[in-house]
């Protein structure tokens, strides 16, 4: 058994068992990973993978099996190679981030500024998704971390870190009868089209839950992932958008009026995880203290030490977040 054919394996897993293009992510050929996996299964006495002619069809459970052990193998190759590239230059690497539009673009840009100023030689990456697929990309080690509101409680093995505390606005045209509202009430708002996030992001649960607490079912007539999208439609009429307080600019959209919403709903917390067991080097550790400085770097190692995540949780009850 080779450390390439389980690297082939996984591959071809991961393309959706398309072994040519298993091939391109590889810079290999396609005939050489199809002998590597076939002299593999042969070595194991299983398939790994079913077939229909000359294509894969479907993962055997058998192949669940040892793709299982196999991530698990391809993660501790990753995490020599970090550990050794730690110790020959502490300046260079990758690092790769999944996260929201909102983080991307309204949260993250001055963190990646000052990041990329300090270590020019650090090629960055970044992937915007789904808080699902954000998640999944960090807990498969896609990703080195996932920056998002929701779905990260989701994956047992990631190790989440709070980062700050953040609540909403409600968007409307100027001149909206709102405007003169005192104090804005679910109620009130309950009484015209909604416009705001698709549910599972940006702490779309909290604004249901808000409104279901009281008996409510208010008319949400359009949904998107990115707020630029909502204040798009806004603008049209469509409704009142209810957005993250951060991702109003007071100069971008001077045309809108951000009204507090902070009292109606339950403040959200946005984390940062990352796998458990994976190696993180002194420049990963310094992107985190940038992006929520409460988290030094000797409080992270202290959260990677804990077994469990209610100690992780416990060692930042009581802590007084930061808030956008």
């Amino acid at each position: 058994m080779k450390l390439q054919q389980l690297r082939y394996i996984w591959e071809v897993a991961q393309q959706g068992l398309n072994v040519t293009q298993a091939a391109q992510a590889l810079f290999t050929s396609q005939p050489g990973i199809s002998k590597q996996i076939r002299l593999l299964e042969d070595e194991l006495g299983v398939e790994i993978f079913s077939r229909r002619g000359k294509h894969l069809i479907e993962i055997t459970p058998a192949g669940k099996a040892i793709l299982e052990t196999s991530s698990e193998i391809m993660q501790q190759v990753e995490k020599i190679k970090s550990v050794a590239l730690e110790y020959s230059d502490k300046s260079k690497g990758s690092l790769s981030i999944a996260t929201t539009h909102t983080q991307c673009r309204y949260v993250l840009p001055p963190v990646i500024k000052q990041f990329i100023e300090q270590y020019p030689d650090v090629s960055l990456h970044m992937h915007q998704g789904t808080p699902m697929q954000i998640s999944a990309s960090a807990a498969d080690g896609t990703a080195d971390f996932a920056i998002a509101t929701e779905a990260l409680a989701l994956y047992s093995d990631l190790i989440m870190l709070p980062c700050y505390s953040w609540n909403r606005a409600i968007l409307v045209p100027k001149y909206h009868p709102l405007t003169e509202v005192s104090e804005l009430t679910l109620e009130e708002i309950s009484k015209y089209p909604l416009v705001t996030y698709t549910f599972g992001f940006t702490g779309r649960s909290k604004l249901d839950e808000a409104f279901g607490a009281i008996g409510l079912s208010p008319k949400v007539v359009f949904t998107a992932s990115d707020a630029d999208v909502i204040k798009t439609y806004v603008r049209l009429g469509l409704g009142l958008g209810i957005v993250a307080r951060m991702a109003y600019d007071p100069v971008q959209d001077k045309d809108l009026v951000a009204l507090d919403a902070s009292h109606l709903f339950e403040a959200s917390i946005t984390k940062i995880g990352f796998r458990r067991g994976s190696y993180l080097r002194s420049y990963m550790y310094d992107f985190i203290e940038m992006f929520a400085p409460h988290l030094s770097r000797d409080l992270v190692q202290e959260s990677i030490s804990l077994s469990s995540r209610a100690e992780v949780d416990g060692l930042f009850a009581g802590l007084d977040l930061p808030s956008l």
